[in-house]
């Protein structure tokens, strides 16, 4: 497609947000994440450029690899350069809320994928995660028959990571026969190998059958580090369920191992709306609304047609 030439002019009765420039010229967008090293994120960001690339959009890919003073840094570099969008992924805008402010300040409309409502941003495009944390822990709990002990493994600066943990709290409040016996915060970066560090001292800690049943993953990618320390013990009589359909989850459900099912979210959904929005508001219009969900959807043993031993 030949490249896009726009003449932005932003809308300001929804999205509170105003711009305008008195000549035609290309759209650059600034992509900025702290976490292009998770799988999910990653996803998101391919899948908006090549959104972005189909409008003639210019996109510039920035990742901090966790680093969020740099994060904010550039968060400024793109308000100072005079972006005509910037795009967060997968962070909490309010982590930095000086530099978004600022970039509202200078008419730049910011949009979040994967991260929450700010007062400065003019959408947030995203799953709804309560509802992800309550499919996969009613899904786990049946599949413990109501019954046993949990482990968690949880991030909760990242705020829909912590509405899928706020799922389980309420779900452990009407499951009087399920416990949570051990919980890890991960780090991230590095959270297979963390999560699996984590597994290993949980594992020990609590040696004998039934002493551990299940272990709740607040998205995949702990998931499968606890999956292979389960797998390095010998022990057979744990189960794992997560959250993303991150691809090796979803081959660990296939090959009957530990890991039983996973939630997927709708990642490359979540950039096509996010690109579809923001061509809304380059045209002059107002996004459709401050936050924008994704379709989800239980992937099980059952769901892939695989029949275990």
């Amino acid at each position: 497609m030949n490249k896009l030439v726009k003449t932005l002019c932003l809308a300001t009765a929804l999205t509170g947000v105003g711009m305008s420039v008195g000549v035609a010229q290309e759209v650059k967008i600034s992509v900025i994440t702290p976490f292009l090293a998770a799988i999910a994120t990653a996803e998101m960001v391919n899948s908006f450029t090549s959104e972005a690339e189909e409008n003639g959009w210019g996109v510039n890919v920035i990742d901090t690899a966790g680093d969020m003073g740099a994060f904010a840094s550039r968060v400024e570099d793109a308000t100072t350069a005079g972006a005509d969008a910037i795009l967060l992924v997968s962070v909490d805008p309010a982590q930095i809320q000086d530099q978004v402010d600022k970039a509202k300040a200078a008419g730049i409309p910011v949009v979040t994928i994967d991260g929450a409502k700010n007062d400065a941003t003019i959408l947030n495009v995203t799953s709804d995660n309560y509802r992800l944390g309550t499919t996969m822990t009613e899904f786990l709990f049946d599949a413990m028959g109501g019954e046993g002990n949990i482990v968690r493994f949880f991030f909760s600066a990242h705020p829909g990571v912590r509405q899928r943990e706020i799922a389980l709290d309420d779900a452990l409040k009407n499951a009087p026969g399920i416990t949570e016996v051990a919980n890890h915060y991960v780090q991230v970066p590095g959270q297979i190998d963390d999560s699996r560090g984590a597994m290993d001292a949980m594992l020990l800690a609590n040696p004998g059958d039934g002493a551990i049943n299940a272990v709740w993953a607040a998205w995949d990618e702990p998931g499968i580090g606890a999956n292979l320390a389960i797998e390095a013990a010998g022990r057979t009589d744990i189960i794992v369920a997560g959250i993303d359909g991150n691809p090796e989850a979803i081959e660990l459900i296939k090959a009957c191992s530990a890991y039983i099912g996973t939630v997927r979210q709708g990642f490359g959904e979540m950039a096509i709306i996010a690109a579809d929005q923001l061509e809304l508001v380059f045209s002059g219009a107002s996004v459709e609304a401050d936050e924008l969900y994704a379709p989800v959807q239980l992937i099980t043993r059952e769901s892939l047609g695989v029949t275990c031993p």
